[in-house]
C-alpha cells in the first residue's frame, strides 16, 4: 500500500447533519487489493473500519472512530453482459452516475427509489427502494456481488456461489464486509408515463388496495394538517417520449418542490403556529399534470431541502390502519408538521434483512425540516408503527435495538450467523450495529 490515498483525520458528517463522526483516519483505496490492505493494517492496529458513502443515511450506521473507507476511488462500469442483462459497477459509483450511463447503453434497472445521490454499496446496503406492485428494492435487482471479508478475503457470491453470503449481504449494513462491486440485472430502456393527481385523504385511503393493483408504481403524500394528498402513478408506456416542459418542469420540480417548499419549511421552523396554514397552501400549489420518459427521469427527483426522516415498513394490509391512526394522532396533538407523509408499497423479497422480507409490505415515512426538533414526533409514529409490526427502515431514524428486531425478521438469526463467520472479531462494527444486530 501506498500513502497517496490516505487522508488525514477529521469530521465526517451525514447529508442531513444529524450524525457526525471523528475518525482516526479516511482512508481512499484505489483498487480491490488496496482495500484489502487497509482492512489487514486497521486489524492489526485494533481499529474498527466502515465505508461510508454519501451519507444520504440518517443513522449512524457508516459512523467510526476507527478507519473510515471513502469508495471515491471504487467507480465506473466493469462491464456489460448483454446475454445474461446484467451490468457490474464498482461500489463507489453514484446511482445518478450508473442511470446516465445505462441510458447510453439503451438499459434500465427495473425500479429504483426517488433520489440518486447515493453510492451503488450505500443504496442497496441499506435497503434503498422505491415504490413498485411487482418491482421490489434496488438490492432485490442484484444478481452477485463482490466484497472483501474482515479478513481481506475477496469473496464473490450469488445464488449459485456463497449462496448463503449472497442472501444476506445484499442488505448487509455495512456489517459483514467492504462491498466492492455489484452486479444488477437491466433490462432494455423503456418509457414510464407519470400522472401526478391531488386527492382526498379519505378517497386514497378509501381506494388504497384498488390504486395498488391498478398501477406498475403507485405512492402518494399526505400533508398533514390538511385532508389533502398528492398522488403519482407511474406506469409503462409505448410512447412517445413527453417529458415535462422546460419551463413548467422547472416550475414544478425545482422551483415550487425545493425553492418554495426550502422558504416554507424555514418560515414554519420560525414560526410553528404557521404551519398549518402554510401546509394547506402548499397542498393545493402542486396541480396534476401527465408527463412520460425514461425510467430514472420518472422515478427520480432533485431533493434540496435538507430534512430527517424516519420510515417504518408494515404489513401492507396494515398501510391505511396506521396511517390513519397517524393523521388522527396529529390532529389531536399540538404537532406542526411542515413535511408531506410519504406511502409507497413494494412485493415480497427474499434478502435476509429486507424490510419487505418474506411479505408484501406498505412504508409510511415522516420527515422533519433539518433543525426542527424531531423527538416528540418520530416517538409517536414509532409507537403506531410497532404497534403493527413495523420494521424501520436501516438507513433512517429509529430507536428498535435487536431484541425486537429478531422478533421481527423470521431470518434475523440466518444474518448473525453469518456475520460471526465472516466478522467473528467485529472489525466493521459501531454503536449502531451493536444496537440493531446485538454483539
Amino acid at each position: 500500500m501506498t500513502d497517496t490515498y490516505a487522508r488525514t483525520a477529521n469530521t465526517w458528517r451525514n447529508w442531513a447533519g444529524n450524525v457526525t463522526a471523528r475518525p482516526a483516519r479516511v482512508e481512499s483505496p484505489a483498487s480491490v487489493d488496496e482495500l484489502a490492505d487497509v482492512l489487514r493494517r486497521a486489524s492489526d492496529e485494533g481499529l474498527t473500519v466502515k465505508p461510508a458513502g454519501t451519507g444520504h443515511s440518517f443513522t449512524a450506521t457508516a459512523a467510526t472512530e476507527g478507519v473510515l473507507i471513502r469508495p471515491d476511488l471504487l467507480t465506473g462500469i466493469r462491464g456489460v453482459d448483454r446475454r445474461s442483462m446484467t451490468v457490474t459497477v464498482e461500489a463507489g459509483t453514484p446511482l445518478k452516475r450508473l442511470n446516465a450511463a445505462l441510458a447510453r447503453e439503451g438499459l434500465s434497472l427495473t425500479n429504483m427509489g426517488d433520489i440518486m445521490e447515493q453510492t451503488v454499496a450505500g443504496a442497496v446496503s441499506t435497503g434503498t427502494h422505491g415504490t413498485g406492485r411487482d418491482s421490489a428494492s434496488v438490492a432485490a435487482q442484484i444478481r452477485a456481488l463482490e466484497l472483501v471479508t474482515a479478513d481481506g478475503t475477496v469473496l464473490r457470491c450469488s445464488a449459485d456461489e456463497h449462496p448463503d453470503v449472497f442472501a444476506t449481504a445484499r442488505i448487509g449494513l455495512g456489517a459483514l464486509g467492504v462491498i466492492t462491486a455489484v452486479t444488477f440485472a437491466v433490462e432494455p430502456v423503456f418509457l414510464l408515463t407519470a400522472r401526478e393527481e391531488p386527492m382526498t385523504f379519505n378517497r386514497v385511503t378509501a381506494d388504497f388496495d384498488q390504486l395498488v393493483a391498478e398501477n406498475e408504481h403507485f405512492e402518494f403524500y399526505w400533508f398533514p394538517h390538511t385532508a389533502n394528498c398528492n398522488t403519482k402513478r407511474n406506469n409503462r408506456s409505448a410512447g412517445p417520449a413527453a417529458p415535462p416542459g422546460r419551463v413548467s418542469g422547472w416550475i414544478e420540480d425545482e422551483l415550487l418542490s425545493n425553492g418554495v417548499f426550502q422558504v416554507a419549511c424555514s418560515l414554519g421552523r420560525a414560526v410553528p403556529g404557521a404551519i398549518p396554514s402554510i401546509a394547506r397552501i402548499s397542498s393545493r400549489a402542486l396541480s396534476a399534470r401527465t408527463y412520460t420518459d425514461i425510467p430514472y427521469k420518472v422515478f427520480t427527483s432533485p431533493r434540496r431541502v435538507r430534512f430527517v426522516e424516519m420510515e417504518y415498513a408494515l404489513p401492507r394490509e396494515a398501510a391505511v390502519g396506521a396511517l390513519r391512526e397517524l393523521k388522527a394522532m396529529v390532529e389531536r396533538s399540538p404537532l406542526r408538521i411542515s413535511f408531506p407523509v410519504e406511502v409507497r408499497t413494494a412485493p415480497a423479497d427474499d434478502i435476509a434483512l429486507s424490510t419487505a422480507s418474506g411479505r408484501e409490505s406498505a412504508y409510511i415515512a415522516v420527515h422533519l425540516y433539518r433543525g426542527t426538533p424531531y423527538q416528540a414526533y418520530f416517538t409517536a409514529v414509532e409507537r403506531i408503527m410497532t404497534g403493527y409490526d413495523g420494521r424501520p427502515h436501516w438507513g433512517k431514524i429509529h430507536t428498535r435495538d435487536a431484541g425486537y428486531l429478531a422478533g421481527s425478521y423470521p431470518r434475523f438469526g440466518e444474518f448473525t450467523a453469518v456475520r460471526d463467520r465472516l466478522d467473528p472479531d467485529r472489525l466493521f462494527a459501531n454503536d449502531y450495529l451493536r444496537r440493531v444486530l446485538g454483539d
